[in-house]
């Protein structure tokens, strides 16, 4: 497994499940050491037309980036892989079932008690309607295009993974 570390910005993450760290730990087979499995998880979900899904975030104190646009995801529970964590994290917030989730990249995190992080990217691509999910966290979904990305207030982590995105695809 392959994970590649697109910046250095960072971002809040609320960690509000019950992750223990895994002796299951991905191998870097370069540096030959165990590296731990980042506790975050998030889909970039892009519609055949180009299209982001993007999760506006309840502006409430007390979270995580909040009233920014972001991606729907959160963290792994007890010894959950991120793959399953994305899938339940998807289904709880939105009803949604990708099954064709693949790994994209891994950025770094802040998490609110003041220590780093890191997030497990996931890119997927689905034609439905967003407003017709059934949203259990948050404001609302909706798809942007690409070029309107810059007008939003974005959680900055978000941005930089859809920056990083539209640099991938271009070339």
């Amino acid at each position: 497994m392959l994970l590649l570390p697109i910046t250095d910005q960072t971002y809040c993450w609320r960690r509000h499940s019950t992750h223990r760290p895994s002796t299951d730990r991905p191998f870097n087979k370069q540096e030959g050491i165990a590296v731990q499995e980042p506790n975050g998880t998030a889909a970039l979900i892009i519609n055949s037309a180009g299209e982001y899904l993007l999760h506006l975030r309840d502006n409430i104190e007390g979270i995580c980036d909040p009233g920014t646009w972001s991606l729907l995801g959160g963290g792994r529970e007890g010894d959950e892989t991120a793959e399953a964590a994305i899938a339940r994290e998807l289904k709880e917030e939105a009803g949604l079932v990708l099954p064709e989730l693949k790994r994209y990249t891994v950025v770094s995190a802040h998490v609110p008690a003041n220590t780093s992080d890191q997030i497990t990217i996931f890119l997927g691509r689905w034609d439905g309607e967003a407003h017709a999910l059934p949203l259990t966290e948050g404001v609302m979904l909706h798809w942007f295009p690409a070029a309107m990305i810059p007008r939003l207030v974005m959680c900055p982590w978000a941005n930089v993974v859809i920056e990083q995105h539209q640099r991938n695809t271009a070339t």
